[in-house]
């Protein structure tokens, strides 16, 4: 008979890896990997996690249905626009030397857009563009940046003239683009954060998140960006209350932080 030892999952995988999944929506994680969990034949999360600690594979696959890396170019394509016209501009009227961060990068889809738009506007040489990601696995295909037709289905006609290459059925990033983004690996919940970011990204994974992380989170966000700079986040992620993170609307999806 089968036993509830997901809290014992819980606490298992944070000593393994400092994951902590008691920040995340319990029952949205529970069922995630509960299927996950029996695709793969195992009747407990207890056999489960101990076969993910043996299997390079099965511990990959479990951070990506964890992390739910599914993202695409120019996702929601106003919002973009609206940086790429408003917010990308206002910085560099400040500085042109611009420190940037897509934060839960995914495979690179996110920090790719952004980078292509620094590029259209000659801009990306002269800025810093990070972009992290718990996954390994997220990261290793971000550094390959090889994408399938349907990631590129927002992406305007002169940026993938421009900024990729087709072979067959996939599609290259240009190595440009590929140079001027640092990819690196982040426990967004429990690994301290750098400073100074004029813009930092972070879309559609906050929502997954309990309320004690959400808060937790946009805290470290604020006080990683620098005075007037900007924070972009996903189009189910209002913040409701910014005044308490020192951020304050600046347009829907977009908060400044307070100051100079």
């Amino acid at each position: 008979m089968e036993t509830d030892d997901f809290p014992l999952f819980i606490r298992k995988i944070k000593e393994f890896t400092s994951i902590d999944l008691a920040l995340y929506k319990e029952a949205q994680m529970k069922r995630r990997l509960t299927t996950l969990r029996t695709k793969k034949g195992y009747d407990t999360f207890l056999a489960y996690y101990e076969a993910l600690t043996k299997d390079k594979a099965l511990f990959h696959e479990f951070l990506d249905r964890m992390t739910i890396n599914v993202s695409e170019f120019w996702r929601n394509p106003n919002r973009w626009e609206v940086l790429e016209s408003k917010f990308l501009p206002e910085l560099r009227a400040v500085s042109r030397n611009l420190k940037v961060w897509s934060a839960a990068c995914s495979t690179g889809e996110e920090p790719y857009t952004l980078a292509m738009i620094l590029a259209q506007q000659g801009a990306l040489r002269d800025t810093s563009v990070l972009a992290t990601d718990i996954d390994d696995g997220a990261i290793e295909k971000a550094r390959r940046g090889i994408y399938v037709e349907r990631s590129l289905k927002d992406v305007p006609a002169a940026y993938v003239q421009t900024y990729f290459k087709q072979e067959q059925t996939v599609y290259h990033i240009a190595d440009e683009l590929k140079k001027a983004v640092r990819f690196q690996k982040q426990n967004l919940l429990e690994d301290r954060f750098d400073s100074g970011f004029d813009l930092i990204i972070c879309r559609n994974v906050i929502i997954y998140f309990t309320e004690e992380a959400k808060d937790r989170l946009y805290q470290k966000f604020s006080k990683a960006l620098k005075p007037g700079g900007i924070l972009f986040v996903g189009s189910t992620e209002q913040i409701f209350s910014p005044a308490q993170y020192d951020l304050e609307p600046a347009d829907t999806f977009f908060y400044r932080k307070k100051g100079k």
